[in-house]
């Protein structure tokens, strides 16, 4: 009897084509959409749309596999929507699709798919889970190609769950040869543009969507320098981030970039770029996928999706810890995400930024 598997399905090519990979490998596969967020008629929005319902429906119809949908929109507006809303009020810059993956990619969809009877879940991920002898359990390894490696997003699964999950993807590193299988399998979604937007905000206007669900209220304050001198004004909070150069509206004698957000005093902090650069952070909310921390170790980490990775020292304290690292990282960003890995790309854990 062939293995069965819950395959997540947003209607783009990365999943419609694991649906074939699956398919070619012997599993019994299903499709499940998950409704997470309905915007206006009049919004574009992207994975949680009406359309990409349709077209993974139109892919499973053409590969001869049942499709479902699942309603999780209650449970994606408290633990993604509303913590994405409270993350800006608290002057912090949230990453949904880590929250997004915790509590419903690889949590609720999971559960689904045991009341299904399921073996196993799958996405499109690039990602890989392979057995490991040094850890004596299944683990995440980072995609076999750098750039498309989705992981820092993905730290947040269960250990326990490892076992039962396949990225089928996991041994592709061009995307026009997922392209290439979707078009030779006849799938419309085959030249479907990717998404690169978060899906609950429409035309990718993040403050328009804090000030209408939010109820965010704009509140101007004083940026300044570090040493408290008054260079302008802002225009709220959620206007800015760590790093960000263009927008301040202010002038200076050298290149100045946001350096912190002090909610309290209501200021955007600015700096030079030498500034910018720390050594350490404060992370909270660990999860370990191998072993639970309980000494210090040295690894390596990244401190969001798109930095490299850099040798650290990693200080358990509990459920929070203090990282060091032997370079100063650039615009470290409290409410991102910290990741770490062993020298064999082996996901050790990670979690939430708290400050530097």
């Amino acid at each position: 009897m062939n293995k069965k598997v819950l395959l997540g399905m947003s209607g783009g090519v990365d999943s419609s084509v694991s649906a074939i990979l699956l398919q070619k490998q012997g599993y019994e596969v299903i499709g499940c959409t998950m409704r997470l967020w309905e915007p206006s008629d009049t919004e574009e929005n992207s994975c949680c749309e009406s359309q990409s319902i349709y077209d993974a429906k139109q892919v499973c119809n053409k590969l001869g596999i049942p499709h479902y949908t699942i309603n999780c929109k209650e449970e994606f507006k408290e633990k993604v929507v509303d913590n994405f809303i409270l993350e800006y009020k608290e002057a912090r810059t949230p990453n949904p699709c880590v929250e997004c993956n915790r509590h419903l990619k690889f949590g609720a969809f999971y559960q689904k798919a045991k009341e299904l009877g399921c073996d196993y879940i799958a996405t499109g991920h690039y990602a890989r889970i392979e057995f490991s002898e040094t850890y004596h359990q299944y683990v995440l390894k980072k995609a076999k190609e750098e750039k498309k490696d989705q992981t820092y997003f993905l730290y947040t699964i269960p250990k326990e769950i490892l076992e039962h999950i396949l990225f089928p993807l996991q041994n592709y590193i061009n995307k026009e040869d997922t392209r290439k299988i979707a078009k030779e399998n006849g799938l419309e979604v085959a030249d479907k543009k990717d998404s690169q937007e978060i899906c609950f905000i429409p035309n990718d206007d993040y403050q328009e969507f804090l000030k209408e669900y939010g109820n965010y209220q704009k509140k101007k304050g004083n940026i300044v320098l570090k040493n408290g001198k008054v260079l302008g004004q802002h225009q709220g909070l959620i206007h800015y981030t760590i790093g960000q150069r263009k927008g301040l509206g202010i002038s200076y004698q050298e290149p100045l970039y946001v350096l912190k957000l002090d909610k309290e005093k209501n200021e955007v902090v600015v700096g030079t770029e030498s500034e910018l650069y720390a050594k350490e952070l404060q992370v909270k909310e660990l999860n370990w996928m191998t072993e639970i921390l309980e000494t210090p170790i040295q690894c390596k980490a990244k401190v969001r999706y798109r930095a490299k990775e850099a040798v650290c020292s990693v200080y358990p304290e509990g459920n929070k810890a203090k990282v060091v690292f032997v370079e100063p990282q650039r615009a470290i960003t409290p409410g991102q995400s910290v990741v770490f890995y062993d020298k064999d790309d082996v996901v050790l854990g990670g979690g939430k930024i708290i400050q530097r």
